[in-house]
């Protein structure tokens, strides 16, 4: 499977940007789908998945409530809405997928990530 990520760049605190990832390859449906980030300095972490089981939304504490993961399964694409920035969400973020039902994603068990997207600087201004 490969993953090609866009979206991302500069925003002010407070504001919004929407993170796209789109899937190619086989057995797509098997996968759950997710971001995890990684800020200078810090190591990569998990941030949102969507499991491929039921569709089920996961969110890390500090995104819950203003980060939004969605899917259209038609294209193949995975969306991550971000409202309301702080200064903190500044990362690269990184689209990626497991077979672990989103285990592996939210808790950034990153061995366990079968598949990786590029990352896509978000850049948020106080």
């Amino acid at each position: 499977v490969q993953l090609q990520a866009s979206g991302g760049g500069m925003a002010q605190s407070g504001g919004s940007l929407r993170l796209s990832c789109e899937a190619s390859g086989s057995n797509l449906d098997y996968y759950s789908i997710g971001w995890l980030r990684q800020a200078p300095g810090k190591e990569r972490e998990g941030v949102s998945c969507i499991s491929s089981y039921d569709g089920k939304t996961y969110y890390d504490d500090s995104v819950k409530g203003r980060f939004t993961i969605s899917r259209n399964n038609v294209r193949n694409t995975t969306f991550l809405q971000m409202n309301s920035l702080k200064p903190e969400d500044t990362a690269v973020y990184y689209c990626a997928i497991d077979s672990t039902l989103c285990l592996a994603i939210i808790a950034g068990r990153l061995q366990e990530i079968n598949s990786w997207g590029q990352g896509t600087q978000v850049t948020v201004s106080s």
